[in-house]
């Protein structure tokens, strides 16, 4: 990995004529429905190559939501709805569905179909990544006892990550933000266990990484921000590349990064995607120097917080820019 990248977690804000289709499907067609989304990829890839990021994604752009639109591809889920409609937002206004036979997911995740459109319309240079949920994760939304039904969507996730290596996708990342907001009551190791079986099939296929944060629903977190019910066991994960929230937690917990580092490459969250402050370039270099006091630069790299589906995209946008330009300053001073 290149010393100090600038890279992404995977979602990025729709456009607003995206929201305002989404609201008035019946006004379009198979064909218009599929231009609309590609069109909205170009764009999401348009703003983070313009910003300078060495890893880009396709924002997400055909997904209801991070994890809520994979439930569509799978057999044996009943469709429920959301038990509270009214009042401040927060995550028991997404819906919960029923489990309601074998889960099953004959047709993929639909992943390998979003890199195929994002390889096609990407510029040469970035990487390109692709995030899927992992099994405990995508679990969240499901009734039922949480370990039983992870276990069952394990062999669907594993799958879907056999079928991006094989399509030629060089970096995955298996998000599991709900293992860092439910460790403080979970066992980590079989937190760990749980993802490295997941990820085995496909260990050295791809460069591998993991999204642990506290939830980003409506801009808001669902657990206890604290990343010390994890370690020492997610040391242990079988990831190239592990993700930490830092910029909203006021880099509370920073010699995690290094503690990680000493094993693995971290990719440290120094832009608050929460905030509507746009930190300054000079923001981000300070941050970046920060973290060089734990770790060696050929092990960091530096990201947004979460995904920035929640997120104002005008917002979005210079937060990226001001990234880029952060890292690139240091990247100088160290001659690089």
């Amino acid at each position: 990995m290149a010393a100090l990248r600038t890279t992404v977690i995977g979602s990025y804000p729709f456009p607003g004529w995206l929201e305002y289709a989404a609201d008035h499907l019946d006004d379009f067609g198979a064909d218009d429905v599929a231009e609309l989304q590609e069109d909205a990829v170009i764009a999401a890839v348009h703003d983070q190559v313009a910003a300078g990021l060495d890893a880009v994604s396709d924002g997400e752009q055909t997904r209801l939501d991070f994890n809520l639109g994979f439930y569509g591809f799978l057999e044996g889920v009943e469709q429920g709805s959301s038990r509270r409609l009214l009042g401040p937002p927060a995550h028991d206004q997404r819906p919960r569905h029923r489990v309601a036979g074998e889960l099953s997911a004959p047709n993929g995740l639909g992943t390998v179909a979003e890199y195929e459109r994002l390889r096609r319309v990407a510029p040469p240079g970035p990487t390109l990544k692709v995030a899927v949920p992992g099994p405990y994760t995508l679990a969240g939304r499901l009734e039922g006892d949480r370990w039983a039904t992870a276990e069952a969507l394990l062999p669907i996730v594993q799958n879907e990550l056999v079928a991006l290596a094989g399509a030629g996708c060089n970096e995955i990342a298996v998000d599991e933000p709900s293992m860092s907001c439910y460790a403080h009551r979970e066992d980590p190791e079989r937190l760990v266990d749980l993802f490295n079986r997941t990820v085995s099939p496909v260990v050295g296929q791809a460069r591998l990484s993991t999204h642990l944060c506290f939830g980003n629903y409506k801009g808001r977190a669902v657990a206890p921000r604290q990343y010390a019910p994890l370690f020492p066991a997610f040391l242990e994960a079988t990831v190239d590349e592990i993700h930490l929230e830092m910029a909203s937690r006021e880099l509370a917990e920073a010699e995690i990064v290094g503690t990680s580092a000493e094993v693995k490459d971290v990719a440290v969250g120094v832009i608050d995607v929460k905030s509507y402050y746009v930190e300054t370039p000079d923001d981000v270099a300070a941050r970046v120097r920060h973290f060089l006091r734990f770790a060696p630069p050929e092990r960091l790299a530096f990201s947004t917080d979460c995904g920035l589906s929640q997120t104002a995209r005008w917002a979005a946008k210079a937060k990226l820019h001001n990234l880029v330009e952060g890292v690139r300053i240091v990247r100088q001073e160290l001659g690089q």
